[in-house]
């Protein structure tokens, strides 16, 4: 049996604009003539009831426009037990007013039909967060339990859904008055406040609660509102009860609220994997028992052009899982897990979602009925053993583009899915894809400019004779994005190798882009073989320039780094001497082979681009051979919290076991960055030094005459005889011969030739003229002009370089492939 508990009447209880007391009506009969009218009609459209009672209601509503349109839109209310919608009525002033319409259907005990036409002013709610279109569409699919009793309180018009409220049917409930049906002091209660309606006019709102058997025998409150209907004379002709659940206006809210704080909830995060779990949580259980959201996979991974729907009649993209939530431990409801693939049945309503772009509505998922479920056992299975009864499937879309889906699943909530609930799954999912979105965007700028820096990077150290090389490289954390770090080791002439470490202001893909600039400047200064401190001067010309270039009136342009620090070193495995000199950038460290570390006092210089127009200053450092050689940035020793000199010094504890391999090394100096805390970009190139066998260099002084270029062509021969390279005796005596003559044509003093066996076979030929020889084409009456030429053919390659009192010119020779010219 039904039993209804009623709550004290409180006159002064305010509830939610969603709520029935701000809705006007008017009842309309068959024909759509108005026969009884509201005060919060009146006030909705300007019109008293004395304007509008007995005439068509097209006077306000365009869809009684004419007796024809009124005939059609009855006839539609009739089949469909009423109509919800959205529309615009027109203003006694003229003006249109924009409202949600509800055509609620009313039974008589004649069994006639009457209309009442509930109307809320959605214009007025356009300072919320939720568009209106979706408050309105609430408020017309709210179900309302609708009760007309006439000036003696008796019933004479009743909906179906009332019923539904207090469990009364509605042939008990009709010609009788509330005291006749429930009599008690509560009823009596009740009457008397529809009495003061009538007699006032006024809208009076007061709460019940009620244990029905179609609530599975829990108490469920009511909110109902009390309105005066009245006639043409503007007398009332009875008063309109209005009942709502109250537990479901209370959910919807909560729902709104969710929705209204979803973009800045979910906007915390640049990582879409988070903020994909973000939705999922957000949405269990305000929204449903069971949520998945599944990424098209690009969105994840930061690759790829986005899909479009109707674009996938072919084959499907492939969809990954990114976030989950249930409300059930372990989500039992799901076969994936996060980040593995989702394949997606072609039969499937989540197909037809990436079809059309549209969401899909399954109330009531019966696995019998759905052959794309039957035809899959173990998915039948699992939505078997889950209660899976209802389900929703929203595309997330942004810009034409489809991120993803998510699906909404109900199982221990008996009531299924509606059309409200789809339409506020869509306003969260539209809410959420535009942190989605964001997220996808910094992860493809991320993903891009990691993939610049990392392809502009050196794959692979090649420290030659010189040095072992060995580096690490860690990116900013993801609120920052990829840097400006770079590092190179450079093989030069001689055996010697050049050793560079970068950083340039800023992050992200112009950051990235202008290291790859210096870098690539950095290599082409080193093929000319010039000194550390002439690199830097050229560099902060090429970061100058940069920088003007950007200096432009494009407002579309968008500014890059301004700045960079570098270190550039050359060192000489012959000599074990390493020049160095730094703009603007953290000296290296070096460790002994004993393991005792320095840091050198070297001229800073100013960071390159600043236009100072300081010259750079090189030192030179005899190092003992396997000293260890750490360059480094910032990033690796700067936090936000921690000084600069404890970061050195972490740095040079963590170095101090030169035994140790380099890769050894690299990941005990990393490991001890507090990457929570860093803001930049780490980058650590460590180098060993090694020292050229003398053994494997002959070197000889000789005077600058004409026979310098015999004794010099005898004297490499023998040597090469000595190494074993006779194979290289012919080439190697016509390269000497050829830079020796040209030394004595264009100096006066001694001339040295010196021949290196690493990994090449080097001659290298110093005079004292600052000249850099240049080949030229000789004509064909010149006697000479053809001597480089002919270098240049006999070798891999040759070059020149500027010395303390001269300049050096060389040519290298590849060595057999039987002479093992390995590291010495």
């Amino acid at each position: 049996m039904t039993t209804v508990s009623i709550r004290e009447v409180t006159f002064s209880e305010q509830l939610n604009r969603l709520d029935i007391c701000d809705t006007a009506f008017a009842l309309l009969d068959e024909q759509g003539t108005v026969t009884g009218w509201t005060q919060a009609a009146e006030r909705l459209v300007g019109y008293s009831a004395g304007d509008v009672v007995g005439r068509s209601a097209g006077l306000v509503l365009p869809s009684f426009h004419d007796a024809r349109t009124t005939s059609a839109f009855i006839e539609q209310c009739r089949v469909e037990n009423g109509w919800p919608g959205a529309t615009a009525l027109r203003h006694r002033d003229g003006r249109m007013v924009d409202v949600s319409l509800r055509i609620t259907m009313l039974h008589g005990r004649d069994g006639t039909a009457r209309w009442l036409a509930s109307l809320t002013d959605t214009g007025s709610l356009s300072g919320d967060a939720v568009s209106e279109t979706v408050r309105g569409s609430l408020l017309a699919h709210a179900p309302i339990g609708v009760v007309v009793r006439d000036p003696q309180l008796r019933c004479v018009l009743v909906n179906d859904v009332i019923g539904e409220h207090d469990g009364i049917p509605r042939d008990r409930r009709l010609g009788r008055r509330l005291a006749d049906v429930l009599p008690s002091a509560k009823a009596e209660a009740l009457e008397s406040v529809m009495r003061q309606v009538l007699h006032g006019g006024s809208t009076k709102v007061h709460e019940y609660r009620a244990w029905l058997p179609t609530r599975q025998g829990r108490q469920h409150p009511f909110a109902a509102s009390f309105h005066c209907i009245q006639g043409a004379d503007g007398e009332p002709l009875g008063v309109c009860v209005i009942s709502a659940d109250v537990t479901e206006g209370r959910r919807t809210r909560e729902c709104l609220t969710a929705v209204s704080e979803a973009r800045t909830r979910l906007g915390g995060s640049l990582d879409v994997m988070r903020a994909s779990q973000a939705l999922a949580d957000l949405a269990v259980p305000l929204f449903a028992d069971y949520v998945s959201v599944d990424l098209e996979q690009s969105v994840q991974i930061g690759e790829g052009p986005p899909v479009h729907p109707g674009t996938t009649a072919g084959r499907l993209p492939v969809f990954r899982r990114a976030g989950q939530a249930s409300i059930h431990p372990g989500v039992p409801e799901s076969a994936w897990t996060r980040g593995e693939p989702v394949p997606v049945p072609p039969d499937s309503p989540f197909a037809a979602v990436l079809r059309t772009g549209r969401p899909q509505l399954e109330r009531n998922l019966d696995v019998a009925s759905s052959p794309w479920i039957d035809r899959r056992p173990a998915l039948a299975r699992r939505f078997q053993e889950n209660g899976m009864h209802s389900l929703m499937i929203v595309p997330v879309r942004v810009r034409h583009a489809l991120l993803g889906v998510v699906i909404f699943v109900r199982t221990e909530n008996p009531v299924p899915f509606d059309e409200v609930d789809l339409l506020l799954a869509e306003e969260l999912v539209g809410r959420a894809a535009q942190a989605l979105d964001n997220a996808r965007q910094y992860v493809r700028e991320h993903t891009a400019a990691l993939a610049l820096q990392r392809n502009l990077l050196p794959r692979r150290l090649t420290g030659g004779t010189a040095v072992e090389a060995a580096s690490r490289y860690l990116p900013a954390d993801m609120d920052h994005g990829v840097g400006g770090d770079w590092f190179d080791v450079i093989p030069l002439s001689g055996a010697r190798v050049a050793l560079v470490v970068g950083d340039v202001v800023g992050h992200g893909l112009h950051a990235a882009a202008t290291m790859g600039t210096l870098r690539t400047a950095v290599r082409t200064l080193a093929d000319m073989e010039l000194p550390p401190e002439e690199v830097l001067a050229h560099l902060d010309d090429t970061v100058q320039r940069l920088a003007d270039e950007e200096d432009c009136d494009d407002p579309d342009w968008a500014p890059g780094a301004a700045g960079a620090t570098c270190l550039y070193a050359i060192y000489d495995p012959a000599t074990r001497v390493c020049t160095m000199a730094r703009a603007g950038h953290l000296p290296p460290a070096i460790i002994d082979p004993q393991g005792q570390a320095t840091f050198p006092d070297l001229p800073s210089g100013p960071p390159l681009g600043t236009g100072l127009g300081d010259p750079f200053e090189a030192v030179e450092l005899e190092l003992p051979e396997g000293s260890l050689l750490a360059l480094y940035t910032d990033g690796l020793i700067e936090t936000r919290s921690g000084d600069i000199e404890d970061g050195m010094h972490r740095l040079a504890t963590a170095l101090a076991e030169p035994r140790q391999s380099l890769e050894e090394l690299c990941t005990r100096a990393t490991a001890g960055i507090p990457r929570q805390t860093s803001h930049d970009d780490a980058t650590l190139l460590l180098v060993r030094t090694r020292v050229l066998n003398p053994a494997k260099v002959a070197s000889w002084t000789l005077s600058c005459d004409r026979s310098a270029a015999g004794r010099a062509r005898n004297l490499a021969d023998r040597q090469l005889t000595d190494w074993g390279l006779d194979d290289l005796g012919d080439s190697t005596k016509l390269i000497v011969s050829e830079l020796v003559t040209n030394a004595v044509r264009h100096s006066s003093g001694p001339v040295t030739v010196r021949l290196k066996r690493h990994r090449v076979l080097t001659c290298e030929v110093f005079d004292t003229d600052t000249c850099a020889p240049r080949p030229r084409r000789a004509g064909s009456s010149d006697e000479n002009g053809r001597g480089l030429l002919l270098v240049g053919q006999l070798s891999r390659r040759w070059g020149s370089r500027s010395v303390s009192g001269g300049k050096v010119v060389w040519a290298e020779q590849d060595l057999p492939s039987t002479s093992g010219g390995g590291p010495s």
